[in-house]
């Protein structure tokens, strides 16, 4: 018999709300948009975002550049991918494995960002986190059925996160170090848990 306890989200939609937060105090000190023609023009995203070449003078900016977007579309994708991904990954592990693994992603990410990236770009979103959980998940539950917009028809996981890899690498402005980073962050712990030999029910 299997005994099923309900899952809590209240940190997740935290971490939704901090980045939603965040983004509204871009638009209102703005100006709007917040990244034209691939250049940054917004005072907090510059505040908060992560510059390689700033980074001992700004060290906040490793963490800080995790809650920070660059327009609407980015947000909008990031916190879709956030939620569903995020959700999956608590009722796998919980919400301290959850945090964990956010955050020691988005360090990974930011990590890479900083060594591989031009040092005078600048670095911002959650994705370094968001692909972590995506590494943990295809490694932990490789075959879960998910859609990718727009591709009408579900996909196993792991090859979903593959796709998005590749996107990565196809246009300008994305950060694909911090992507990179996040993701082998994630397949470590995906392997982690998988030596335990878990059975994952969603």
């Amino acid at each position: 018999m299997r005994t099923y306890r309900p899952v809590n989200l209240n940190v997740l939609w935290f971490l939704i709300a901090l980045n939603v937060l965040i983004f509204v105090i871009e638009i209102v000190i703005g100006p709007y948009p917040i990244v034209q023609n691939n250049e940054v023009v917004n005072e907090v995203v510059l505040f908060l975002g992560l510059k390689p070449d700033e980074l001992s003078q700004h060290p906040w900016t490793i963490i800080s550049s995790m809650f920070v977007h660059g327009g609407l579309t980015h947000i909008l994708f990031n916190m879709i991918s956030l939620y569903f991904l995020g959700s999956f990954l608590i009722r796998a592990a919980g919400e301290r494995t959850f945090l964990a693994v956010f955050f020691l992603g988005g360090l990974a990410g930011n990590i890479l960002f900083a060594i591989l990236a031009n040092p005078f770009s600048v670095g911002i979103g959650a994705s370094g986190g968001i692909f972590a959980f995506g590494g943990a998940l295809a490694v932990m539950v490789p075959k879960v059925p998910v859609l990718i917009f727009p591709i009408p028809v579900p996909m196993p996981l792991w090859i979903a996160i593959i796709i998005l890899v590749f996107i990565s690498f196809l246009f300008s402005g994305i950060a694909w170090q911090a992507h990179i980073g996040g993701l082998l962050l994630g397949l470590v712990v995906g392997f982690i848990f998988r030596r335990r030999r878990r059975v994952y029910y969603f």
